[in-house]
């Protein structure tokens, strides 16, 4: 089992630019391949972006398409989400997943497909 430690979140205007972090410990993240979720107030737990173990592939959710940016360093064991043009619609609390992937070079848009998980950070897009 990886911890996860997300971190970066906080409060921005609308159009401006955070970049989230995620801090795994307790095992190398390299064989792992990562995810995004976001969860607004009242709403279910949504996709936002994946990544595969080496970090050639990627997905994004339409919705932030353009915008957001999933990356990883491997050597640092961290996961990363830049996200610019923010919307008051971005506003949820931001969690980072990992699936031990060792043989697969897919990426997980479902977050039943992740085995772990960070407590989340909070972003707030003012308008």
């Amino acid at each position: 089992q990886v911890r996860l430690v997300e971190s970066g979140g906080g409060l921005v205007q609308a159009g401006g630019s955070l970049r989230l972090s995620c801090a795994a410990s307790g095992r190398s993240l390299s064989p792992y391949a990562m995810g995004w979720f976001r969860q607004a107030p009242g709403k279910e737990r949504e996709f936002v972006a994946a990544i595969n173990r080496s970090g050639g592939r990627t997905y994004q959710v339409d919705s932030v398409k353009g915008r957001f940016t999933i990356s990883r360093d491997n050597a640092e064991n961290t996961l990363f989400l830049q996200m610019n043009s923010l919307k008051p619609a971005d506003t949820a609390i931001y969690y980072c997943a990992a699936e031990y992937s060792p043989f697969s070079d897919s990426y997980y848009v479902s977050g039943v497909q992740y085995g772990d998980w960070g407590q989340g950070t909070q972003v707030t897009v003012s308008s």
